[in-house]
């Protein structure tokens, strides 16, 4: 694994301070390093690396420039998506290598959340239904709102039907969210505390505007990201490897579409 992460440049995050620090090599750096770069998916692990304390390194991966389908990449990374994530320090030294922002995050609560400050105690209740809203997420909103995305912002041609079936889904899902919300005392997804769950969803959530969603329709859902926004760790984590602007480009119609055509460079491809 050593050999595969010399071959990059890493930024080596320091928890104490809300800035990247300087660029460093591997054989300075930490043994977890982060794969990634500014979508819903990425800033899934960067804030719950953030919100657990850990330090860790950042190599950002260009999409402009294919970094996800290069082989040292997807030696990493089979399936050449971010987020990656790998870490020396497992198996005595020997390293492991961990891809889809699901299996990370169960990866770092279960390694590194002894303590249990953002899970629950493996087989109890709240367990298995941080388990059961994660898949929700990986398996329902990423996926149908990726879509909206695409068809929205991204296609060639504007597709109506295809505009509404994903955008008329990602709505359905927030209503699921909303109403899990406004059921739960404490205002969180799962129990009594923010989990996984709640960390995987709130990306995604937050870009709502950029599939042509209108968070404003759902009005415990809103209030939850906005509780999230505050936190000290969502803050930091969201804005690696860059800053998230997704909310300054919603309301910018010339932005938006410089961004869309700069990505429709690498999704068309």
């Amino acid at each position: 694994m050593s050999s595969t992460l010399s071959r990059t440049a890493l930024v080596t995050r320091h928890l104490s301070t809300r800035s990247v620090s300087t660029m460093t090599s591997a054989s300075n750096s930490h043994p977890i390093t982060l794969y990634t770069a500014q979508t819903p998916n990425g800033i899934k692990i960067s804030i719950l690396l953030e919100e657990l304390g850990l330090p860790y390194n950042v190599r950002s991966i260009s999409f402009d420039k294919t970094e996800q389908k290069e082989p040292w990449f997807l030696d990493i990374n089979p399936n050449g998506r971010i987020p990656a994530l790998t870490d020396q320090s497992f198996g005595g030294g020997k390293g492991i290598h961990i891809f889809e922002s699901g299996s990370i995050l169960q990866y770092l609560v279960e390694t590194y959340d002894k303590e249990h400050r953002l899970s629950y105690p493996h087989g109890s209740r709240e367990y298995w239904e941080t388990q059961g809203w994660l898949f929700f997420q990986n398996a329902g909103v990423g996926p149908m709102q990726g879509q909206a995305n695409h068809f929205f912002r991204y296609a060639p041609e504007k597709i109506p039907y295809g505009i509404k079936r994903y955008q008329d889904e990602t709505r359905r899902l927030y209503g699921v969210l909303n109403a899990r919300l406004d059921s739960s005392k404490s205002g969180f997804l799962v129990g009594d505390k923010l989990t996984i769950a709640d960390i995987a969803t709130y990306g995604w959530v937050r870009s709502a505007g950029w599939a042509g969603v209108d968070i404003g329709d759902f009005p415990k859902l809103k209030e939850w990201e906005e509780r999230l926004d505050e936190r000290e760790g969502v803050k930091k984590g969201r804005d690696v490897p860059t800053p998230n602007r997704i909310k300054e480009m919603v309301n910018d119609t010339k932005a938006a579409e410089k961004e869309a055509e700069k990505a429709r460079a690498w999704i068309m491809t």
